[in-house]
């Protein structure tokens, strides 16, 4: 029955990716074979608490990133294999779930897709399991983002908000004004991790071109 739902699954992931086509978007697909559904179903119970027959979610807020990894190739292949390296000690104890994000933004602006955005993916706690995630190559005092990521974060942010009913647009590092929030779940109090991307200035710049987007408030601490 496991293999079957599993089966099914695959199934239903490629034609997502056959039915979310745009021309400004490039699909480029990291590894989510068997071992990675397993580990994210895994994620989703241990975790959240939430008992899944499949990865799906329902996206309720847009959280964007940067990946401090100055290049397209190194960000896409920290995101790629289904198992944490053994380089990310400090989040492995919470699982060997791979990090990941539906999107990567290159430093030229291009938009590629690593996966379904109604797939659960690895790379914002307690809220993955609404949450679409956007990274941008760079983020280091070497490589900032540039203009051009900019502005296709903002077509992105817009073009999602059309697609789905998203609620809240944030930064990584206010993940943790959620806590205890109703869309919050993460059952380890102790597990967290400090944040700055995508940059306070870069949020700012988002949120006023998206603002008729209406979305809301960010919760205060």
């Amino acid at each position: 029955m496991k293999n079957i739902k599993i089966l099914i699954f695959a199934a239903i992931l490629g034609l997502s990716l056959l039915s979310c086509k745009s021309s400004r978007i490039v699909d480029r697909p990291i590894d989510f074979e068997q071992d990675r559904i397993d580990l994210t179903l895994e994620y989703m119970n241990e975790r959240y608490g939430l008992d899944r027959d499949s990865p799906a979610i329902k996206p309720k807020m847009i959280v964007l990133h940067w990946t401090a990894i100055p290049t397209l190739e190194g960000s896409f292949n920290a995101f790629k294999r289904s198992q944490l390296p053994q380089s990310r000690e400090a989040i492995s104890g919470a699982s060997q779930l791979n990090v990941s994000s539906h999107f990567l933004v290159d430093r030229d602006g291009t938009i590629y897709r690593l996966m379904p955005e109604t797939t659960m993916a690895r790379h914002v706690i307690g809220l993955n399991h609404v949450a679409i995630g956007v990274e941008n190559v760079g983020g280091t005092n070497d490589t900032p983002l540039t203009d051009a990521q900019l502005k296709a974060n903002i077509w992105l942010v817009n073009y999602l908000s059309d697609k789905y009913d998203i609620e809240y647009l944030i930064g990584h590092y206010e993940y943790t004004n959620f806590e205890g929030h109703e869309l919050w779940l993460e059952k380890d109090a102790g597990y967290r991790t400090e944040k700055t991307d995508p940059g306070t200035e870069f949020m700012k710049k988002v949120r006023e071109a998206t603002k008729n987007r209406n979305f809301k408030e960010v919760p205060s601490k």
